[in-house]
């Protein structure tokens, strides 16, 4: 068989497969249709950036409620959109996310351009975005690469070079074997192999559509590609968090800079995370600590956040921008998952304090 033809039987073996296992999903069109609106799909996009699929289908239900359309969700405040963001991660997403949806409404008439090209000239939105919008939502030929598609070529082609090398020989590679018709579901039908059958571990090569025109099946360990460079370890940083309440029930949040880790969320008043931070208190009160720090995990680092609770007179302010939330209604502050735990480590503790 000439290479050309095999190239060929790839994309036609996939979309075969795809057109009767095509995973369904609340922003995917059914196999042979793009979709109709080009403003779930982007949305969806942002969100499974580095996301589980099975983590974003609740807060794309959410957020297609209460925004239905670009337009609506340009017009919204920072704050809300941040707070419904609260838990699903990397929230510089969110930031983007807004600063995309008001371009689209003020530049573009509330109607996304419909060209790679047009679309990664929008704020926020990168090369993968561009492409995978550009193919699922318009039909249009482009090369679409998430992490499933990279494992899955990496695979195909045996690809050697280490990651992150590999990318560029890994994208070339998805160019070649990306068909002119239909890359929308090709692109869809990938990222359906990569999630479902040539997973990371242990890949089901028995039941493969392409097995047949895959490299790494001839090799002894197909689960080895992609090859992968040695991880350093991670940096480990400390930090101190406060908890500040008043007698009827209130806690002062603080808004984080829009700059930076968890920019623009509400949080707990905090000190800088480095190696030796500031334990120095917002204001003097009887400060009591939770026993154990709150530990978390960044993408850069780690970090363990102890932290400190007091209570405070009525009368009390304490210094910067914040705000007294309702501790009964603290889940609707859309605190990030760090601050979350900080609360409810905080609020556990003082229950203890109030039975001695």
């Amino acid at each position: 068989m000439r290479v050309e033809d095999n190239i060929k039987k790839i994309a036609a073996d996939l979309l075969a497969y795809y057109d009767v296992h095509a995973r369904k999903l609340p922003w995917r069109a059914p196999p042979g249709a793009n979709a109709a609106d080009p403003y779930r799909i982007w949305l969806s996009e942002v969100m499974l950036q580095q996301t589980t699929v099975a983590a974003v289908g609740p807060y794309f239900a959410k957020f297609t409620k209460r925004w239905p359309d670009v337009a609506a969700l340009a017009a919204e405040e920072d704050a809300e959109v941040m707070a419904a963001w609260a838990g699903l991660g990397y929230y510089a997403r969110a930031r983007n996310l807004l600063a995309c949806a008001r371009a689209v409404a003020d530049a573009h008439g509330g109607t996304f351009p419909d060209t790679e090209e047009g679309l990664r000239a929008l704020p926020g939105v990168g090369a993968y975005t561009a492409a995978a919008v550009a193919a699922i939502a318009f039909g249009r030929r482009a090369v679409v690469v998430d992490a499933n598609v990279e494992r899955v070529v990496a695979r195909l082609f045996a690809i050697a070079t280490p990651l992150p090398a590999a990318r560029p020989e890994i994208r070339s590679a998805t160019d070649v074997i990306t068909p002119d018709l239909r890359a929308g579901d090709f692109a869809q039908a990938m990222m359906d192999l990569g999630a479902t059958i040539c997973t990371a571990r242990n890949p089901a090569c028995g039941i493969c559509p392409l097995r047949d025109d895959c490299a790494a099946v001839l090799t002894a360990d197909p689960a080895a590609f992609p090859i992968k460079a040695a991880k350093k370890a991670k940096p480990h940083r400390l930090g101190h968090g406060w908890w500040i309440e008043r007698p009827d029930g209130h806690v002062w949040l603080v808004r984080r800079p829009d700059k930076g880790m968890l920019g623009g969320m509400r949080a707990l008043p905090s000190s800088e995370w480095n190696d030796a931070p500031d334990g120095t208190p917002p204001l003097v009160a009887r400060w009591r600590r939770v026993a154990e720090p709150v530990a978390h995990v960044f993408t850069h680092f780690s970090l363990a956040l102890t932290v400190h609770h007091a209570h405070v007179g009525q009368d009390v302010t304490p210094p910067g921008d914040g705000e007294w939330w309702p501790v009964a209604e603290i889940g609707r502050a859309g605190l990030p998952t760090l601050f979350a735990r900080a609360a409810e480590a905080a609020m556990k503790e003082g229950k203890k304090d109030a039975r001695l």
